[in-house]
């Protein structure tokens, strides 16, 4: 299968993971871990002038949350999971330990003062504080697009995870992460929008990267 973008550290392809996945899992392995922020299916990226969330030109991205195969399929490809927004799927995944929650610092906004991501690890929960402000800073493209902060946190709470899959890439956040820790990754995303929008963001990261 031909990516739509690659680096020296990881691949980028275009298309709904649920179809995707099982080409690629031959060579899986499985991975190490999924850290990934699915669609909620809660119509974020619609423009709602009196509740924060602004135009993000792709009014169906966010109309329905992916169904129990996705995670069953993300499940069984993978040893360990860290799921954003995993408050929207409790009915899917099962009880577990440890939650993370990004605490963004601001409190009665209109929208939420901290989310959750639901991990496999059987570890204590833990928080991470993260202004809203500074998350801007990153430039945001994606409604529910996360700071590349969080992930790289995500990514240091499970240091031994050196092949990562984010199967709901987005604006590809998960592979900025990966790509300044030097770990291996693999994209999908089903936008083509989203999948150039990643794909340029990815290319400007490794470029720094090289200057520095």
């Amino acid at each position: 299968m031909t990516p739509y973008f690659e680096t020296e550290l990881g691949k980028l392809y275009n298309g709904d993971c649920l179809s995707i996945l099982p080409e690629l899992e031959p060579e899986l392995e499985p991975v190490d871990l999924v850290l990934t922020d699915p669609p909620y299916g809660i119509g974020a990226g619609k423009e709602k002038p009196h509740n924060g969330w602004c135009d993000y030109g792709i009014s169906e991205w966010d109309s329905e949350r992916p169904g129990k195969q996705y995670f069953d399929l993300i499940m069984r490809v993978s040893n360990n999971q860290i799921i954003w927004g995993g408050n929207y799927f409790t009915d899917y995944l099962p009880p577990t330990m440890q939650w993370f929650v990004w605490d963004k610092g601001q409190r009665d906004f209109s929208l939420a003062d901290c989310e959750f991501a639901w991990s496999s690890q059987q570890k204590a929960s833990r928080i991470f504080n993260y202004s809203r402000g500074a998350a801007l800073q990153d430039g945001k493209k994606v409604p529910t697009q996360k700071p590349v902060a969080l992930m790289i946190w995500c990514l240091n709470k499970n240091s031994k995870a050196r092949i990562i899959l984010d199967p709901f890439i987005g604006s590809g956040t998960t592979a900025i992460a990966c790509e300044r820790l030097n770990r291996r990754w693999i994209g999908i995303e089903i936008s083509e929008e989203y999948c150039e929008i990643a794909a340029k963001r990815i290319e400007n990261e490794t470029r720094q990267l090289k200057l520095f």
